[in-house]
């Protein structure tokens, strides 16, 4: 498994991931792996499929009016047609089944714990003391209609995430972290944990979960700074400075970089150039 693993992340590369973006996290790789192997078992056995189909097309195609031999069963092509799926599906479903309790596991005390509070249009990111809903937020980001949100998470620690949404479902979602979970209103948490993240910058986050009027534009920005970095913006939030103002004072531009905040302005002489600009930004 391991030289096909290795395999696939050469050819992934090649071919671009063959759609699927690198991730910045482990778990983020071990899915990319699983997606590139699997790709690779599909274009493996759409090429032999389509290998026999032509081979047969060309092979036994009409030569006069003699009829061809007629069989009536054949037994090693029906097993092999029968097992080889079966091995097929039980093969990616072992890989599967593993990747996917590998990315889910939880620890009991992770570096970092954020409260992902969604609610229609925006995010509020709350940043916690501990696990579960009797901890405590020592410090918090809010996104407006003209301010995008900035979730500021340091690299090389475990970060714990607990969803929530005070009105209908919503979805986290970092593309280059190749996870997304859904936000529940009531009392559901929905809780996943990235062992580090590995590249440091500034990542778009979105909505996945279609929402409302405004989802399309229910952006935030993940920005991932040095843990260092990171402990100075903690401490300037928790002294009362803005988000921009912590962002500043660690180096950092204090706006999101990867998207921008929604014209929400409607007039009956602008609406349709509003709506035209809004669905490119």
């Amino acid at each position: 498994m391991s030289l096909i693993t290795l395999t696939g992340c050469d050819v992934g590369a090649a071919f671009g991931g063959f759609g699927w973006p690198e991730g910045i996290t482990p778990e983020a790789n071990r899915m990319y792996d699983l997606w590139i192997g699997s790709t690779i078992a599909a274009l493996a056995v759409g090429f032999f499929t389509w290998g026999l189909i032509f081979w047969c097309i060309i092979r036994y195609r009409k030569r006069g009016d003699e009829l061809p031999v007629q069989t009536r069963f054949n037994m090693p092509m029906e097993f092999l047609y029968t097992i080889a799926p079966i091995l097929i599906v039980a093969v990616l479903f072992y890989y599967t089944a593993i990747v996917q309790t590998d990315v889910d596991k939880t620890s009991r005390n992770p570096d970092v714990t954020v409260e992902v509070v969604a609610f229609k249009w925006n995010w509020q990111f709350n940043y916690r003391d501990g696990i579960g809903p009797e901890a405590n937020t020592t410090a918090s980001v809010l996104g407006s209609d003209d301010i995008i949100p900035v979730l500021v998470l340091p690299s090389g620690r475990s970060i714990r995430f607990e969803e929530t949404s005070k009105d209908v479902i919503h979805s986290f979602w970092v593309p280059e972290l190749l996870f997304k979970r859904d936000a529940f209103p009531g009392n559901v948490r929905n809780v996943f944990e990235v062992s580090s993240i590995n590249s440091e910058g500034a990542f778009v986050g979105r909505c996945a979960e279609l929402c409302g009027t405004y989802h399309s534009m229910m952006n935030f920005e993940l920005r991932v700074v040095s843990p260092e970095q990171y402990d100075q913006y903690l401490t300037a939030l928790q002294g009362g400075s803005t988000p921009q103002e912590a962002l500043t004072s660690i180096g950092e531009e204090p706006f999101a970089t990867t998207t921008v905040p929604f014209d929400t302005k409607r007039t009956t002489q602008n609406f349709g150039n509003d709506s035209a600009s809004g669905a490119g930004s």
